[in-house]
């Protein structure tokens, strides 16, 4: 079989048996991670390594785990969480007595955690739902047992870091004050229907994995799932060049609000 025809058949398998549309990933990014993983198992063709995949779970999860990128910390990139704490979230608050948060693509969650304790330090995190998902269930259940490593930990705020983190051996464990507070939840973007009402949506440093057909659909679906005057906050290579099509406006660097 032709390379591209070997890969072509394996992106059709692997959506038929995960929901996971491979082709909606910039593709020589993804064809060369996954040509990697392949050869690091001394298989020739996709197809010899789609059969591995059919009878052994364990490669399945590894193939998971290597299509998504698992790179976070707390507070990443700290001025635009510092602009969240000081003026978004107690506008929100003003006019709401409730928040709905949805940390998308939250990966070992840095993120969800970094917002949860935002919310505790403005004394509102009892008055908000806060939803995290990601595709890969491996990373979900790193995130809920809430363990890092130092450097994930350089950007928290020394006084959050004392009150929310318990030091154990070589290892930071999250506090279950927290905890108790997210709801971790498994979630395909690209397939998966959205919730909605949200009031702010985090999805960062994920789109860049994307094509331009999957971001658009992507920013279409965040928009309908924000309540008007709801927030999207994205990475910081992730700028929005026409929010108007997606009913957004800039309300600050890389927050974007649904009009």
């Amino acid at each position: 079989m032709h390379q591209d025809q070997d890969f072509a058949q394996f992106i059709i398998r692997i959506k038929h048996k995960t929901a996971i549309d491979l082709s909606q990933y910039k593709e020589a990014q993804m064809k060369r991670r996954l040509t990697t993983l392949r050869m690091k198992h001394g298989f020739q063709t996709f197809e010899d390594y789609w059969k591995a995949i059919e009878q052994n779970r364990s490669m399945l999860n590894e193939f998971l785990d290597r299509m998504t990128i698992n790179v976070s910390e707390f507070w990443r990139n700290p001025s635009r969480w510092d602009v969240l704490q000081k003026r978004f979230f107690p506008e929100m608050f003003s006019s709401n007595n409730r928040l709905k948060v949805w940390s998308a693509a939250c990966s070992t969650g840095e993120e969800p955690y970094t917002l949860a304790m935002i919310l505790s330090e403005l004394g509102a995190l009892q008055r908000s739902s806060l939803l995290a998902t990601d595709l890969d269930s491996g990373v979900l259940q790193k995130a809920m047992e809430g363990s890092y490593l130092e450097r994930s930990l350089r950007d928290v705020p020394p006084a959050c870091r004392q009150k929310y983190f318990k030091e154990a051996e070589s290892a930071f464990l999250i506090s279950d004050s927290l905890k108790k507070f997210i709801q971790f939840k498994q979630q395909n973007l690209l397939h998966d229907i959205f919730d909605s009402s949200f009031d702010l949506i985090v999805c960062r440093n994920v789109m860049i994995y994307f094509t331009e057909e999957a971001k658009h659909l992507l920013y279409q679906k965040f928009s309908n799932a924000l309540k008007p005057g709801g927030l999207l906050f994205v990475g910081s290579t992730e700028q929005i060049f026409s929010p108007a099509q997606y009913g957004f406006e800039t309300a600050d660097t890389f927050f974007y609000r649904r009009v």
